[in-house]
């Protein structure tokens, strides 16, 4: 028995009710061709896809205490004459070598230090080089900050400071630290920077090399 529906049509077979589903709606423009009511879906691109599955690099802070920043001016006797911008470069290519990335930063206040550190705890960098340079002997502020970090630390200094006065011995960052780079020059930066790849198992690119600076 056949019953009418505005809808579209049914069929009542063996007691049950079929329906069939109406037509598409037609266009007069194309020449009454259905068209399809379902929204596009969105197709990215190659070049999205691929840039959605690249990595951030890992992130290692390297902070620089007070008066570093007239590096190659103050006592090129003992300090050597590479500035710290010479020092901002060898250690952002070093740490490239690494597969990783730097933020370096300088002050010469301690409570600036202080908000450095704990930046880099909030933002999970994977290491932390620092040259307390005159806070090394004095900040217990800066110890304390250190001690919240659970990644790789290492302190570095470019003169040998077991080498110099005696007040200059003791240092409350070594506490915190995994390991200390003393007497290397600027040079000590880098070999914190591989120290904190290997800690961390970072892969080393040997098709980048990088020497920066000179004593003299």
């Amino acid at each position: 028995m056949f019953c009418g529906a505005a809808a579209g049509r049914r069929w009542r077979i063996l007691g049950f009710i079929v329906a069939a589903a109406a037509p598409s709606p037609r266009l007069p423009l194309y020449g009454g061709l259905p068209y399809n009511l379902e929204p596009a879906r969105r197709v990215r691109s190659p070049a999205a896809i691929a840039a959605g599955s690249l990595k951030m690099p890992k992130t290692v802070y390297v902070l620089n205490g007070p008066n570093l920043n007239l590096l190659g001016t103050r006592e090129p006797e003992l300090y050597g004459r590479s500035t710290l911008a010479d020092v901002e470069k060898l250690c952002r290519e070093t740490a490239k070598r690494h597969g990783l990335a730097v933020e370096f930063r300088q002050s010469n206040h301690e409570g600036e230090i202080v908000d450095w550190i704990q930046e880099a705890r909030a933002k999970k960098a994977v290491g932390l080089i620092i040259n307390p340079a005159g806070y090394t002997t004095t900040s217990i502020a800066i110890l304390d900050a250190l001690f919240m970090l659970e990644v790789p630390i290492i302190e570095v200094h470019i003169t040998n400071i077991h080498k110099r006065e005696e007040f200059r011995h003791r240092s409350y960052i070594s506490k915190a630290a995994r390991a200390v780079i003393a007497g290397c020059g600027v040079q000590g930066y880098a070999l914190a920077i591989a120290g904190v790849a290997d800690m961390i198992g970072a892969k080393i690119d040997t098709k980048i090399g990088t020497k920066i600076g000179t004593k003299d």
